[in-house]
């Protein structure tokens, strides 16, 4: 059985739209993600996070990071995933004035 690797509608929040408090950054994630990329194309810090509460993961600014999950796995327990219906959130740790951040998905259908 093959799948085939299709790319999600990317989601992303331009500067004037982050502050302190976590943001929602574009809708839920529909598939399970096999691949993601986070770009913080801004001039300021940026913390984001799966649950809007607490830091996850830190970009500096004019940075990205690139998560390849599906690499890692095991005869045992298969294929990491992130979990479908996943919404991803940013808040500054520096005040941004321009650019934007940007969450790129990947995921498998069969």
């Amino acid at each position: 059985m093959s799948q085939v690797c299709k790319i999600d509608t990317i989601r992303t929040l331009a500067f004037g739209s982050i502050s302190g408090s976590y943001t929602a950054v574009g809708g839920t994630t529909t598939n399970a993600t096999r691949l993601f990329c986070i770009t913080n194309n801004t001039d300021g810090d940026m913390f984001f996070s799966d649950d809007g509460i607490n830091n996850k993961l830190f970009l500096p600014a004019s940075s990205f990071k690139l998560f390849d999950i599906c690499s890692n796995r095991d005869d045992v327990n298969g294929v990491y995933l992130l979990p479908s219906s996943m919404q991803w959130y940013v808040k500054q740790s520096t005040s941004p004035t321009k650019g934007a951040v940007y969450i790129e998905l990947l995921y498998g259908m069969q």
